[in-house]
């Protein structure tokens, strides 16, 4: 497999790839919910005007209450996870910093772009004397899971020498107990996703969760107007939605366990995942790729290790179908 995309979701390489399918692009390459939140009816002013601070709040609020967050912490908006990834190498003094891996390549690069001597590691053990340490829990792309009580002993390890632990939690809306944001202070910034869990990626926006310097450090560094006005009124109405969030841990739950049986049917090995994706292992994975591509269906294979592939869900019985038919192929 040569020539991978960085990330998943570029249908455009992909068609240049392969070629325009008959029954268009199935992309399967991410984990985004196939099932995104209803969106909500938005005042001409969120469109017209520059986000005010009664809007901004109205979304840190939903945030806080959300996730609990303790009274010395603090919510920061950003343009999607991302930013706030590329965000706090760029606030953090040089440092060595050690980062869980593999996992997802961008806080490797962010950190390295930022001058940092960056090591990746397999476990926590394995972090030696890094002042910095990253953890993507659950991880992507196999959904390993770190118990929240051996991070919170980390972190505090980590702030008595000055150290930060960032945990990044983008796959943790249907594992709400694996959750720290109840629990941040010195030594700890937790990152949530918005638009994977609501399956709304194209409004780019995410959440940092920390103790209040950092978090006013952080905020500093984004500047005014970090997030638009349609990605708070959305935002702040999709947070406080508890019944929507409750049926969408279940139904993607199901819909995780179906194409499991898919996966597993048609000769794959499932590794592990999240409830948004699955990881699966095959020996001519390469070819299944290649296959699938052909076919019009798109999903995540990996430079770090040629056997495995990784599937968003289908958001369809008639897209569950035709992945089924193309790995039967």
């Amino acid at each position: 497999m040569t020539h991978l995309p960085l990330h998943g979701g570029d249908v455009a390489a992909a068609q240049a790839r392969w070629g325009q399918p008959a029954a268009g692009w199935l992309d399967l390459s991410t984990g985004i919910n196939p099932w995104p939140y209803p969106l909500p009816d938005l005042a001409p002013e969120c469109w017209r005007r520059l986000p005010d601070s009664g809007a901004a709040q109205s979304l840190l609020d939903a945030a806080s209450r959300r996730w609990t967050i303790p009274a010395t912490a603090r919510v920061v908006a950003g343009t999607g996870s991302q930013a706030l990834i590329q965000a706090l190498p760029r606030i953090t003094e040089t440092t060595d910093a050690a980062i869980l891996a593999p996992t997802y390549g961008e806080h490797a690069r962010a950190w390295t772009a930022a001058g940092h001597a960056v090591r990746e590691v397999a476990g926590l053990d394995d972090i030696g004397e890094a002042r910095v340490v990253v953890a993507v829990n659950p991880n992507n792309p196999d959904g390993r899971v770190i118990a929240p009580q051996r991070l919170l002993e980390l972190a505090a390890r980590l702030a008595a020498r000055g150290g930060l632990l960032i945990v990044d939690e983008a796959f943790c809306d249907e594992r709400p107990e694996l959750s720290l944001t109840a629990k941040v202070g010195p030594g700890l910034v937790v990152l949530r996703s918005f638009g994977k869990f609501f399956g709304l990626a194209g409004l780019r926006l995410g959440f940092a969760v920390a103790e209040e310097r950092m978090a006013a450090r952080l905020a500093d560094h984004l500047g005014p107007w970090p997030v638009s006005g349609p990605a708070f009124a959305i935002g702040a109405a999709a947070l406080a939605d508890q019944a929507w969030t409750e049926a969408t841990i279940t139904r993607l739950n199901d819909a995780a366990g179906r194409l499991d049986a898919i996966l597993k049917g048609t000769g794959l090995e499932v590794l592990g995942g999240t409830c948004l994706f699955r990881l699966a292992r095959h020996d001519r994975a390469g070819e299944v790729y290649e296959r699938l591509g052909r076919a019009g269906i798109l999903v995540r294979a990996f430079a770090f290790r040629a056997d495995i592939l990784r599937f968003g869900l289908p958001g369809s019985p008639a897209e569950e179908a035709r992945l089924e038919r193309a790995l039967a192929g």
